[in-house]
C-alpha cells in the first residue's frame, strides 16, 4: 500500500508519529533538534533511525560495556563487522545478525533476506565471504505452525546461500515452547581478506560522490527498522509488507562488483556500506556521521521500480541487494563502469557537502533539511528500570531425576529435538561450494582452511536460552563457555565473538534485568577466553501478546587452528583408543535436557559455574591436541555423557566400553567445562604425563555397541538402537499432522 503524504500540522494534530514507533516526547525532542516543525518525510526518517533496531536506544547502555579489544582486533563494533588479524597479513572477518521478525510472518524470505544482509556486512568490509552458520529455535514441534517454520526457514537459509556460492558450514537448532510464535533466525557469515585492504562505511571530503548501486528501490520493507522494534499481534498479514524479497543472483554480482571495488580500485573509495535496516537514510547518514559530514542526495536519481514513490518510501524502502558508495570526485565514472560490466543499475545520487546538514531533493524540492547528528548521535538513550522476575527471586526446588530404565532414557534423550541429528535440516544446504571445508556440519564446530597457508578456521554458534531463564546471567557465560569448547574440541583457540542478542520488550524491568545480566556474564567470560566482541546486534521485542522468548543470546565464535594436522573432530577413530572424561561431574539438572524430558519444561536454580575450571580444562585439551595425542575430542552439552558417547560412536559405527563412578542419571547431567577425548594406546604414557584433569572411564570396541557401568547400574545398548532414535526423530517430528 502506498505512503500517504501529510503536512507538518497534520501530523503534529493527529500524532501519526505514533503510528510509526515515536513517542511524544521523541516527536518533542526531534522538533527541538531541527530546529521545525518535521514534515512527512523528515518525521520518518526519525522513525527508523530512532528505532532500537537502529538506535539500540535501550541496549547501548549496556552494550558499551561489552570488552571489545585485544591484541588482535583491527576493527571492533561500529562498522559492518568486526576484523581480527590471524596472522601473515590475513584478517577474519565476521558478524552475525537476526531476521526474527520477519522470518516469523514470511518464514522463507525472512531468513533469506537474513541470509543476503549479513554477506553485504562482510564484503562491505572490502572481505570475502567464505562460510555461513546460522542458529534457529523454534517452538514446540508437535505443532503444524512451527513444523512450516522449520521448513521454510531452513529452505529460505538454503535458498540464498546455495545460489550465492557460499557455503553453509554449520550452525545449530533448537526447541522449545517460548520459541512458538517467535522463531529466532540469527545467521553469521565469516570473511577473509588481507588486512591492509579493510574499507569503512565513511561519507567525508566536500564534493565526493555518493553511488548507488544494486536492485532498484521499491515498497518492500518500508520501516521495517521500526517493525522489528515492536512486539507483535496475531495480525500477520498487516506485517507482511514490512518483510523484503531477496535475489541471490543479483546479490553474487553485487559482490563481485564491490571486492573488485574494494581490491583493484581502492584510490578511487572513500567508504562503502550496505544498506540493511531503515535502508537508504541509515546507510546514507551514517556514512556522513562517522566522517562528521554534510550530505545533500537528489531521490529523482535513485533507481526505482515503482512509480510514484514518495520520499518517506524511497528512503525507507528496505529493497534488498543494494549498496552506497563515497566516491572520489573524479573517480566515478571508472567506479560505474565496473558496476556496468556487471549490469548492475549504479547512478551517482549525491555529494558530501560542507557544514552538518542532512538534505534530500524530491522533483526540485528540499523535503528534508536535518542535523545528521539529530539522526545519529542524538537519537535518545535510555536507562531503564530492572526488576528480578518472580521465578528467579523465588525458584523452585531442585530437580532431582531418576532414572530406572537407563537404556529406555538414553533413546528418549537422542530423540529430543534439541538433541537430535539434524541433518535432514542441514542436507538443504551446499557446505562445500568453495572447496575449502575441512569439518563438515555435525562435529563440534566447522572448520574451513584459509588457503595459500596452513592454517584453517574454526568456528561455531552456541545459544542455552533455557539456562538463561534459570539465571541469565551464569547461562550468558556457560553460552560464551559452550562456544569455546567447540573450538578447543576441534583444536582451535578462540579468538573473538559476535553476538546476537535475542531478548523479550525492553521496557519491561523483568525483560530488561535478563538483557543487563546476561550482558555481565558475556564481558566476564569473553575476557576469560581472550574473546573480544568485535560485532554483533540486539533483537529485543521478541513476544507476543505478552509472552516473551527466553532470554537467548546467542554467541558466534571463531577460532584458529596453527596448524591444519592438528584439526580434530567429534568422531571415534579407531577401535581400542582409550577414553578420557575431562571435567568434574557434578548432579546438574536444572535447565537440562533430562529435567525437560521428564518435567516438560525446566525450572528451579541454575546449577553452578566453575569458570576458572572451564579455562583450565580448555587449555589441558588445546594442549594435547596441539602435541598430536588424541584421535577425538567432542565437548560435553546437551544431554552430557551418555549423549556425548554416542553421537561420537555414530560417524564410524564403533561402540564404546565405559566404567564411571558416577549415579547412572548423571551421565545424563550438564555439568559444565567437560570434554570426552580419545587417545591411541601408544600415546597413553605421554597424555597422561600431562597430569591434566583427565580421567580414563574405558575404550572405544569395534562391536557396535555400548557397554556402560554406572555405581548403579550396569547396561549395554546396540549403538544402531540409539542411531535410530537420534536420526529419525526429526523427520517423524516433521511429519505429523496435527
Amino acid at each position: 500500500m502506498a505512503h500517504v503524504e501529510m503536512s507538518p500540522t497534520a501530523i503534529a494534530e493527529k500524532k501519526s508519529y505514533l503510528d510509526l514507533g515515536l513517542t511524544e516526547a521523541e516527536y518533542d525532542r526531534f522538533t527541538e533538534l531541527i530546529g521545525h516543525q518535521p514534515n512527512d518525510t523528515e518525521i520518518g526518517l526519525a522513525s527508523g533511525m530512532w528505532s532500537e533496531h537502529c538506535a539500540y536506544k535501550y541496549s547501548k547502555p549496556i552494550l558499551r560495556q561489552f570488552w571489545t579489544k585485544n591484541e588482535r582486533v583491527l576493527m571492533g563494533p561500529g562498522e559492518g563487522a568486526g576484523v581480527i588479524d590471524i596472522g601473515e597479513g590475513i584478517a577474519v572477518v565476521f558478524k552475525a545478525e537476526s531476521h526474527n521478525h520477519p522470518s516469523a510472518v514470511e518464514p522463507y524470505e525472512g531468513a533469506a533476506t537474513g541470509v543476503g544482509g549479513i554477506i553485504r556486512d562482510i564484503f562491505s568490509i572490502g572481505a570475502k565471504p567464505v562460510a555461513m552458520l546460522d542458529s534457529l529455535a523454534f517452538g514446540d514441534l508437535n505443532q503444524p505452525h512451527t513444523q512450516h517454520l522449520v521448513d521454510r526457514i531452513v529452505a529460505g537459509i538454503g535458498g540464498y546461500g546455495n545460489a550465492i556460492g557460499i557455503p553453509t558450514v554449520g550452525g545449530e537448532t533448537n526447541f522449545d515452547g517460548s520459541y512458538t510464535r517467535n522463531p529466532l533466525v540469527n545467521a553469521m557469515c565469516v570473511g577473509i581478506m588481507d588486512k591492509d585492504q579493510i574499507q569503512k562505511g565513511k561519507a567525508a571530503g566536500v564534493g565526493n560522490a555518493l553511488i548507488y548501486v544494486g536492485a532498484k528501490t521499491g515498497r518492500d520493507g518500508i520501516n521495517g527498522a521500526s517493525f522489528a522494534s515492536s512486539e507483535f499481534s496475531d495480525d500477520e498479514a498487516a506485517d507482511r509488507s514490512a518483510v523484503q524479497v531477496g535475489d541471490p543472483f543479483m546479490e553474487k554480482l553485487l559482490m563481485d562488483a564491490c571486492l573488485e571495488i574494494t581490491q583493484q580500485h581502492q584510490q578511487a573509495l572513500v567508504g562503502i556500506q550496505d544498506m540493511g535496516a531503515a535502508g537508504l537514510v541509515s546507510s546514507s547518514v551514517e556514512m556522513a556521521g562517522k566522517a562528521n559530514s554534510g550530505m545533500a542526495l537528489d531521490l529523482d536519481l535513485i533507481p526505482q521500480r515503482e512509480a510514484n514513490m514518495t520520499p518517506f518510501e524511497i528512503m525507507l524502502s528496505e529493497s534488498q541487494e543494494r549498496m552506497l558508495l563515497c566516491v572520489r570526485a573524479g573517480f566515478e565514472q571508472e567506479v560505474l563502469d565496473v558496476f556496468a560490466a556487471y549490469d548492475l543499475d549504479a547512478a551517482v545520487v549525491g555529494h558530501v557537502i560542507d557544514g552538518h546538514q542532512y538534505k534530500l531533493y524530491h522533483h526540485g524540492k528540499l523535503v528534508c533539511d536535518v542535523p545528521v547528528s539529530s539522526l545519529t548521535d542524538d537519537a535518545p538513550v535510555y536507562e531503564q528500570e530492572a526488576k528480578i522476575p518472580e521465578h528467579l527471586a523465588n525458584p523452585a526446588p531442585d530437580f532431582d531425576p531418576i532414572v530406572t530404565d537407563p537404556v529406555a532414557t538414553w533413546k528418549a534423550m537422542m530423540a529430543m529435538p534439541t538433541i537430535a541429528d539434524k541433518s535432514s535440516l542441514y542436507r538443504r544446504y551446499d557446505a562445500q561450494v568453495q572447496t575449502n571445508t575441512v569439518v563438515l556440519p555435525g562435529s563440534d564446530a566447522a572448520v574451513i582452511r584459509v588457503r595459500g597457508t596452513h592454517r584453517a578456521l574454526a568456528m561455531t554458534t552456541d545459544s542455552k536460552g533455557r539456562y538463561l531463564y534459570l539465571d541469565p546471567q551464569v547461562g550468558a557465560a556457560m553460552s560464551v563457555a559452550e562456544a569455546a569448547r567447540n573450538l578447543v574440541a576441534s583444536g582451535a583457540e578462540p579468538l573473538g565473538i559476535t553476538d546476537c542478542l535475542n531478548f523479550g520488550d525492553p521496557t519491561k524491568p523483568e525483560a530488561f534485568y535478563e538483557l543487563a545480566e546476561a550482558a555481565k556474564g558475556i564481558i566476564q567470560a569473553t575476557k576469560a577466553f581472550n574473546a573480544p566482541v568485535i560485532s554483533g546486534n540486539v533483537s529485543l521485542y521478541n513476544e507476543t501478546n505478552g509472552h516473551a522468548i527466553y532470554p537467548t543470546p546467542m554467541i558466534g565464535m571463531v577460532g584458529l587452528i596453527e596448524d591444519l594436522s592438528t584439526i580434530t573432530t567429534a568422531a571415534f577413530k579407531h577401535a581400542d583408543d582409550l577414553i578420557y572424561l575431562v571435567g568434574e561431574t557434578h548432579g546438574d539438572f536444572n535447565g537440562s535436557e533430562l529435567q525437560k524430558l521428564q518435567t516438560g519444561g525446566v525450572s528451579g536454580r541454575l546449577f553452578d559455574f566453575d569458570l576458572e575450571a572451564e579455562q583450565t580444562n580448555q587449555a589441558f585439551v588445546l594442549s594435547a591436541i596441539r602435541q598430536h595425542l588424541v584421535t577425538a575430542a567432542h565437548d560435553l552439552s546437551d544431554g552430557g555423557l551418555l549423549v556425548a558417547l554416542a553421537e561420537m560412536g555414530f560417524a564410524n559405527g564403533l561402540g564404546a566400553k565405559i566404567k564411571v563412578t558416577l549415579p547412572t542419571s548423571w551421565g545424563f547431567s550438564e555439568t559444565q567445562g567437560r570434554f570426552l577425548m580419545t587417545v591411541a594406546p601408544e600415546n597413553q604414557a605421554a597424555f597422561e604425563a600431562l597430569n591434566g584433569p583427565a580421567k580414563l572411564i574405558g575404550h572405544v570396541q569395534a562391536a557396535p555397541e555400548f557397554d556402560v557401568t554406572t555405581v548403579s547400574h550396569h547396561f549395554s545398548v546396540a549403538l544402531g538402537q540409539l542411531q535410530t532414535a537420534f536420526e529419525e526423530a526429526l523427520p517423524w517430528y516433521m511429519n505429523q499432522k496435527a
